[in-house]
C-alpha cells in the first residue's frame, strides 16, 4: 500500500523540447515571431508561443552530423535539441535556419518558395520528411546561427512536462513567416512589450514561460542588444513552483536569482490557477 501511495506521487517524466525565439529589428525596435497554437493542440491550447516543440527521433539522425554548423562539440540531447528547434520553426511557420551546402548565406525566399511547394506535404511530425529535405537538397542547418537564450522545466506538479531549451537567432532578411494552419493558426511579429500588454488586457493567451522570456527580451532595443545579452547572462535551469497566493490562487514561482524581470500583476492573475 505504501508503495502504491509513493508511486502515485512521482512526477512526470518531463519530455525533451526546444524553441526558437525569432528576432529582427522592426520600425519601432526589437520585434520577435510569434505563433498562435491550434485550439486542437494538447500543448499550449490557443496560446501565442514562440514555435518549437518536442524533440523527435529523426532529430537525432546521424546524417545531419555533415549538414550542420554548430553541432560540434555537444552531446546527443543537446544536438537534437538544436535540430529539433529548426525543424519546428520551419514545420510550424516556413522560417528555415539553414544555407546552401558550401555557402554562408542563409536561404532567400525563393529558395524557401521552393522547398515549401516541393516538400511540404512530405513533412511529418516524426521529423523524418524534414531530414529527407536537408539531405536531398543539400542544405546546411544553421546552428551556428543560434544562440542559448534560456533553459526551462516544466514544475513537478503538472500533469504534462517538458524539459525546453530556447534557443535565439536574428530571422533570416528574405524569408517570409507563414503558419502552418496545422499546428499553428496565426504567425505575427510583435514587440515584446506589446505582447505582454495583449496579455495584460485579455487580447491574446500567453503562458508564463513564454511572459518570462517576452519580458527578459523586452529589455533589449535591438537584435544586436539581444544577441549581446544572451552571451553574457548566464544559462540557469529554470523550474517554477506553485506558490498559493492570498485569494487561494496558485502562481508560478521562479527561484531566487534566476535573473528575470518581474511580471505585473495584471499578467500574474493571467497565469493564476
Amino acid at each position: 500500500m505504501n508503495g502504491i501511495a509513493a508511486e502515485a506521487v512521482l512526477p512526470v517524466q518531463a519530455k525533451l523540447a526546444a524553441t526558437v525565439v525569432l528576432v529582427r529589428d522592426g520600425a519601432h525596435g526589437l520585434e520577435v515571431l510569434m505563433i498562435v497554437r491550434h485550439h486542437d493542440i494538447d500543448v499550449a491550447t490557443g496560446a501565442a508561443v514562440f514555435p518549437g516543440g518536442k524533440i523527435a527521433h529523426a532529430d537525432h539522425d546521424p546524417r545531419l552530423d555533415a549538414r550542420s554548423s554548430g553541432l560540434a562539440g555537444h552531446d546527443s540531447d543537446r544536438r537534437a535539441a538544436r535540430v529539433a528547434a529548426i525543424r519546428e520553426t520551419y514545420e510550424e511557420c516556413g522560417v528555415l535556419l539553414a544555407r546552401p551546402a558550401g555557402t554562408t548565406a542563409l536561404l532567400g525566399r525563393d529558395r524557401q518558395d521552393a522547398l515549401r511547394r516541393c516538400w511540404q506535404q512530405r513533412q511529418t511530425h516524426t521529423g523524418s520528411g524534414f531530414v529527407d529535405m536537408v539531405c536531398d537538397e543539400a542544405l546546411d542547418l544553421a546552428v551556428d546561427c543560434m544562440l542559448p537564450f534560456a533553459h526551462w522545466v516544466t514544475p513537478q506538479a503538472s500533469p504534462k512536462r517538458f524539459d525546453t531549451h530556447f534557443f535565439i537567432a536574428q530571422a533570416p532578411a528574405e524569408q517570409v513567416a507563414l503558419h502552418d494552419g496545422s499546428e499553428a493558426v496565426d504567425a505575427f511579429w510583435v514587440r515584446p512589450a506589446d505582447a505582454l500588454e495583449d496579455s495584460a488586457q485579455r487580447r491574446r493567451t500567453i503562458m508564463f514561460p513564454t511572459l518570462s522570456n517576452l519580458a527578459l527580451l523586452a529589455q533589449s532595443g535591438t537584435v544586436a542588444a539581444a544577441l549581446d545579452a544572451a552571451r553574457s547572462r548566464p544559462l540557469l535551469r529554470i523550474q517554477p513552483t506553485l506558490t498559493q497566493r492570498a485569494d487561494g490562487k496558485r502562481v508560478p514561482t521562479l527561484p531566487a536569482g534566476a535573473g528575470y524581470p518581474a511580471l505585473s500583476d495584471e499578467l500574474m492573475d493571467r497565469v493564476a490557477r
